[in-house]
């Protein structure tokens, strides 16, 4: 017997009842059906899916009619404006939001570093996302972490504390338990988690060690960059400089603060972009296609081995970087 449909004023499925939350994981999208009543004769379609599925947002909803995921009598509707008549059997599919289907594992490799029970330090590919966002809702390391231990499902985050950018190579510490993720993010937040960065710039820096301390926020002309504006957060990066040739340097960078984009706004702002850093105007040289920044170096105290000395662990360049530094200094780092 097919169930009718709530009338107008009726709450949908609540997000928080069983059956709503299993069909968000389901790989196979959950199929509803039925039959439009009368208080929503003459209504949109989308108003009549909305009923039968409150869970979903009405723009998800509609993107389902739009992709033919929804019937009404048998035929796909193509229109979420059509009208519904009083006793016309409407079917959805469910297809999950990309956002819902992010957290979940996937079996990617990972270059482990350090690994105990309580935290790990990951040397991060170039290309690799951190966390799920749009555009990027699966093959991420959160989708990786959540694959390696199962106690990552319990964490937020699945244990990140802290992120590279898609195209920066390097070391990151990530937390396997909630104590350690909670002393990770306090040390960090107290400037006791030290990063240290290799990176190739356009042009000849000057002079030969020097910081940046300038206030990093949004750029006000552009939502995809940051910008050194009054009214950003502190932020303070350490550069030295390690060799100079043919209008490239090679640089080591000491961040003192997390910013986003710091070390990247940071050179740029001086007239050094990174080379192959468009979005802050690099362009490709060297033989590198992004952006060349490569998080080498990170220290910190192990939160429970109180009596051991600081961590510090080390990762070597990954190729790209490597023949790019060795064709620009002569030699490795």
């Amino acid at each position: 017997m097919v169930e009718p449909l709530p009338s107008p004023d009726s709450p949908g499925l609540a997000q928080d009842e069983p059956e709503a939350a299993d069909a968000l994981w389901l790989d196979e999208p959950e199929r509803r059906e039925a039959a439009v009543p009368q208080a929503l004769h003459g209504q949109r379609l989308d108003k009549a899916v909305v009923a039968m599925a409150g869970e979903f947002s009405r723009t998800h909803l509609q993107g389902l009619i739009e992709q033919g995921h929804v019937r009404v009598d048998g035929v796909a509707a193509a229109s979420a404006s059509r009208k519904v008549l009083a006793g016309q059997l409407v079917s959805v599919e469910l297809v999950p939001t990309a956002e819902s289907r992010a957290f979940r594992p996937e079996p990617i490799a990972l270059c482990i570093v350090f690994e105990d029970e309580h935290l790990l330090v990951v040397n991060k590919p170039a290309g690799l996302v951190v966390h799920p966002a749009a555009g990027n809702w699966s093959g991420t390391l959160l989708n990786a972490l959540l694959a390696h231990h199962k106690g990552a499902a319990s964490l937020p985050r699945a244990g990140i504390v802290h992120r590279l950018d898609k195209d920066t190579s390097g070391l990151m510490v990530v937390g396997k338990t909630l104590p350690a993720v909670t002393a990770l993010v306090r040390a960090i937040a107290a400037r006791e988690v030290h990063r240290r960065y290799l990176a190739i710039v356009h042009g000849e820096v000057k002079p030969a060690a020097f910081s940046v301390e300038a206030p990093i926020g949004r750029d006000p002309k552009s939502r995809i960059r940051m910008a050194v504006v009054g009214s950003g957060k502190p932020a303070k990066t350490d550069v030295q400089v390690l060799a100079c040739a043919e209008g490239f340097s090679a640089l080591r960078c000491t961040l003192h603060t997390g910013r986003t984009h710091q070390i990247r706004v940071h050179l740029a702002s001086r007239g050094h972009a990174l080379v192959a850093d468009a979005v802050y105007g690099g362009k490709p040289a060297l033989g590198l296609e992004r952006q060349a920044l490569h998080a080498a170096q990170l220290g910190f105290a192990h939160p429970f081995r109180g009596n051991e000395p600081e961590m510090l662990l080390e990762a070597e360049l990954p190729a790209d970087l490597a023949q790019a530094w060795q064709q620009l200094t002569g030699s490795a780092p």
